[in-house]
């Protein structure tokens, strides 16, 4: 039976009285240990201060005293760091962390002698890239040589498809009931440090707050446990995902993974940084990774790189979410941004004249969308789909023309909108990010031409209220925000995801809060 991932604190403050406190800190968040950095504190007195570091610890302790030549702040000679190692060692710390490079001058210096109740990690960092599976394997066995409790290794993912190798030699090293770690560090890296339990890393870090960093990509210890609910990962956990460039900023994985959690299924969501979507699709093809949203730039690369693709998101040229078919593998590329929005603009129409549900209340209307991009070809295609008399307004003409000869509509510049009005009772969808934060006081559209329109929708929902919403308002508009849009196509992956309903107060209630 695998043990489950222990989750360390690295502990890197300048002074003992601050590393207690966090110390407490750690305790109090869930941690299991701590990681005393001694190389981080200014004025080190071995003596003095491991006494006190180590004397009424509230959680077991593994001690690194890192030098500059393996990414610490340490800078002296060896001796008196493998003095003070062997000191926090007779103090009665769980585990120490030596570097393999000095791994068998420090068992040598200690002459073996390791207490019954401790463990001796040997680490191996490269801040470069990853190697090779072999030659990650070959660390392994030189590691584990030299006669190490517990085997480390960090590397550099240069590309998300990097970590896959580390995952396989985390498993091989269960296999062999070998205790390993093994993460990978920066952005690219991330999902080695949440899912190590379910490939079986003996532990992962997670920092105190978002600046006590140890090394680069660590999350904090609160996400671990809240965001990505770390201790219910398991070998049988499914992974899901938002794919994009960039993609740090994302909400969805605080919403996926409540939703998740809420309904009992087993699957965690976490952010993908991915540079090349056929590569990553490609490594990660086992059945584990069971579905993916897909963000910017790779909703065009997705249509490609599915199997079979919805006949309305190949139309539109754009998939936002990607299912592995557990019957054949096979994947799958469906678009539940314009379901999303098509539905919350019939919605607020259909607020104040509840007629006939089959006829779409955007049957007839002149539907005007401005920008020609991914999300203003979805919103076209939808609302051409729904009868409506679509119109594509753009600050180049020539794309508005290109995507109006597509679905059959007409063009317009964003100069030539100002005064379009042939009829009162229009829709307007912005697509672009205009008055989008930072530059929250633009807007595509003046306050005077909104007077013909029945119904605003805005993509954009940072500010929650921007200023074409909050113009349209008072030029008497219904309005519809892109916070709209948003809930709904994650309630439409949600669904495609786990084939369950998705539950939509709870979802609501996480949105409204984020």
């Amino acid at each position: 039976m695998a043990t489950r991932t222990l989750l360390c604190v690295p502990l890197v403050a300048k002074t003992v009285e601050e590393m207690l406190s966090d110390m407490a800190a750690a305790k109090a968040k869930g941690a299991d240990l701590v990681e005393i950095r001694l190389d981080h504190l200014t004025a080190f007195n071995p003596q003095r201060d491991l006494d006190i570091l180590l004397r009424d610890r509230p959680l077991p302790a593994l001690v690194t005293y890192r030098p500059k030549w393996e990414g610490g702040e340490y800078e002296g000679d060896d001796e008196p760091r493998f003095e003070a190692l062997q000191l926090a060692i007779q103090l009665g710390a769980e585990y120490v962390d030596i570097e393999l490079k000095v791994a068998e001058n420090f068992v040598n210096y200690i002459s073996g002698q390791k207490p019954e109740n401790f463990s001796l990690i040997v680490s191996s960092h490269n801040y470069q890239s990853t190697p090779s599976t072999e030659e990650l394997g070959s660390l392994v066995a030189r590691i584990q040589a030299v006669g190490a409790d517990i085997v480390k290794i960090a590397t550099t993912a240069v590309d998300i498809a990097d970590v896959a190798r580390m995952f396989q030699v985390i498993v091989h090293c269960q296999e062999r009931q070998v205790p390993m770690i093994g993460l990978v560090m920066s952005e690219r890296g991330v999902i080695s440090r949440v899912l190590c339990p379910k490939f079986g890393g003996y532990l992962t870090f997670g920092t105190l707050d978002a600046g006590k960093t140890s090394a680069p990509g660590q999350p904090t210890i609160s996400d671990l446990l809240n965001v990505y609910n770390i201790r219910q990962i398991g070998p049988d956990t499914k992974v899901f995902g938002i794919i994009g460039k960039p993609v740090g900023h994302s909400k969805s994985p605080i919403l996926h993974n409540e939703a998740f959690k809420s309904i009992g299924f087993n699957a965690v969501y976490v952010p993908l940084l991915v540079d090349d979507l056929a590569t990553f699709l490609s490594t990660y093809s086992s059945p584990d990774f069971a579905g993916f949203s897909c963000t910017i730039p790779h909703k065009e690369a997705a249509v490609v790189c599915c199997d079979e693709v919805d006949p309305i998101a190949k139309a539109i040229g754009a998939v936002n979410t990607i299912i592995k078919r557990p019957a054949d593998g096979r994947l799958v590329g469906y678009n539940t941004d314009y379901v999303g929005a098509i539905s919350a603009i019939e919605d607020g129409i259909r607020g104040f004249q509840l007629k006939d549900a089959t006829v779409s209340p955007l049957a007839g209307k002149t539907f005007v969308v401005i920008g020609a991009g991914g999300a203003g070809k979805a919103l076209a295609y939808g609302a051409k789909e729904k009868g409506a008399k679509v119109v594509i307004a753009n600050r180049t003409y020539e794309r508005a023309k290109e995507l109006a000869n597509l679905i059959g509509g007409h063009a317009l510049t964003l100069a030539e909108l100002e005064n379009f009005h042939p009829e009162e009772g229009m829709i307007l969808a912005n697509t672009t990010s205009i008055g989008m934060q930072p530059r929250v006081n633009d807007t595509p559209l003046s306050k005077q031409a909104l007077k013909s329109y029945a119904l605003v929708f805005d993509a954009v929902y940072t500010p929650k209220v921007t200023r074409l919403l909050r113009e349209a308002e008072e030029s008497g508009a219904i309005v519809v925000s892109g916070l709209e849009m948003f809930i709904r196509q994650a309630m439409g992956q949600f669904e495609l995801f786990t084939g369950l309903t998705a539950p939509e107060s709870l979802m609501r209630h996480i949105v409204s809060s984020l």
